[in-house]
């Protein structure tokens, strides 16, 4: 008997429905890490921190590649998620087949120039010339792997969009210990370097990704598509970029930041970069629990959006809010009292421990405004509100670029402007993203944009029975 794989959370209390949907999240995101910290683990214990400053050399320039078709991806299960909600069985089926043409066209646009460009945007970072080469042949191999991932990414966020947050989960639990595998067999056996390491993952990316769609064709109904719905559909394609290039354009511009601030680290040699990494690695970890809340709350939010029940968006926000400060205190203590056992775990080297050590002790005292702005994103990705993308970008753009020339130049903070500037652009960023969720509470409902709202977003049926949701709309008033 096949069980049911969606999940209706347009019903039910707000922070139920919540924590069953984030908890299947939460451990594919700490098992997605994994994939990171086996890299850095192997490589940083078995190569060297040379090998895991190369590593983490192209952590920034390959969230910056990966922006695109993840933000492209982002407005497909947005869009999904919202048809889901209405009830319109046939556009949700439509949804799925176009998300695929698109998922497809923009991760082999992205992972082909990112593969040509790795050379010259590595040297523009300033990364040491004696790890250079192993950073290009692993950015080089990751570039390749673009499309491979985009296979499970699509699966995933097709099967979220319809609340099911299980079956992704069991495939990415597979792929890890898959990786994990491969990475102690190519790298510590047979010898094969950082490429052995990149190779492991996109390997275990592919079959999660193969896996993860071969089950839900056979067991999720609305993945069950004839002829009728593999046509292209304009409407929900432009609809679907409409919602994801400014997402692209966020992740992308936050990307850029990071950058930067990779650029910064770079500057003070090999030790500040292999603290850099770990702490980097670290805190992706810490972020795991705040991005799963996230994700849940804008299926959540988009659910609820295409059911029009503006309140029930409200209440789950609040909800999410109180669980994120009880998370960021919870992790303040965990990096206060076990910071230099965990970068240890990276890196032998007692020089590097120090200086992660510290380094997280001066950012974990910004992990509220962090866990603020993945809160935010997550109703305002939902409902739509485009412009929060682009604002978004900007500040955390303005403050991992501008931060670091400010700091460097009026204090003697040193190598800590590194960590100092991250901390510093979460408070900012934190603080616009509030600002954005009242701004759009207050705007919430604009009778004069509803005749945009129903024409170009969703079927106009979704909003007869509760009022305008102006918000889709005038999230860029």
């Amino acid at each position: 008997m096949r069980r049911n794989t969606t999940m209706n959370m347009t019903e039910g209390k707000p922070m139920a429905l919540l924590t069953v949907f984030a908890i299947p999240l939460l451990i594919g995101n700490i098992f997605q890490q994994a994939y990171n910290l086996a890299d850095s683990m192997i490589v940083g214990r078995l190569l060297g921190a040379n090998s895991l400053a190369a590593v983490g050399a192209t952590g920034a320039i390959s969230f910056l590649f990966f922006s695109f078709f993840n933000g492209i991806s982002g407005g497909c299960g947005i869009i999904t998620a919202q048809y889901f909600g209405a009830r319109d069985e046939e556009r949700v089926r439509l949804s799925i087949s176009n998300s695929a043409y698109i998922t497809l066209v923009s991760s082999t646009l992205t992972g082909l120039i990112a593969f040509l460009l790795v050379p010259t945007v590595l040297s523009w970072m300033g990364t040491p010339e004696e790890i250079l080469p192993e950073a290009i042949t692993y950015m080089r191999m990751t570039s390749a792997s673009v499309p491979l991932v985009a296979i499970y990414n699509y699966a995933s966020s097709m099967q979220r969009a319809l609340g099911d947050s299980r079956t992704p989960l069991y495939f990415l639990i597979f792929s890890c210990i898959l990786n994990i595998g491969l990475d102690l067999l190519f790298v510590g056996s047979f010898g094969m370097g950082v490429f052995g390491a990149a190779f492991a993952t996109m390997l275990a990316q592919l079959l999660a990704g193969a896996g993860s769609l071969l089950y839900a064709f056979r067991n999720n109904p609305y993945f069950r598509l004839n002829r009728k719905y593999m046509r292209f559909d304009s409407r929900i394609t432009k609809n679907a970029i409409r919602l994801g290039l400014p997402l692209a354009l966020q992740w992308s511009l936050i990307a850029i930041s990071t950058t930067a601030l990779q650029t910064v680290a770079n500057s003070f040699g090999p030790t500040a970069m292999a603290a850099y990494t770990a702490t980097n690695r670290l805190e992706q970890l810490v972020q795991q629990p705040y991005g799963s809340l996230s994700m849940a709350l804008s299926t959540y939010t988009g659910q609820n959006m295409g059911a029009g029940k503006k309140d029930r968006i409200r209440a789950g926000f609040r909800d999410d809010m109180l669980a994120t400060v009880v998370l960021s205190f919870c992790m303040f203590l965990l990096m206060r009292f076990f910071g230099r056992n965990l970068v240890g775990l990276f890196v032998k080297e007692t020089d590097v421990i120090d200086m992660g050590t510290r380094a997280l002790e001066i950012t974990s005292v910004y992990y509220i405004f962090l866990g603020t702005i993945y809160a935010t994103r997550g109703i305002l990705n939902g409902v739509g509100d485009a412009f929060f993308s682009f604002i978004n970008g900007i500040v955390e753009i303005a403050g991992r670029v501008g931060l670091p020339l400010l700091l460097l130049r009026i204090t003697d903070l040193g190598v800590w402007t590194i960590w100092t500037t991250a901390g510093l652009t979460w408070a900012l960023a934190g603080l616009s993203c509030i600002l954005r969720y009242f701004s759009w509470r207050k705007k919430s409902c604009c009778p004069e944009k509803l005749h945009n709202l129903i024409t170009h977003a969703l079927p106009a049926r979704a909003f007869h029975a509760h009022g305008p949701f102006c918000f889709f709309i005038c999230g860029g008033a």
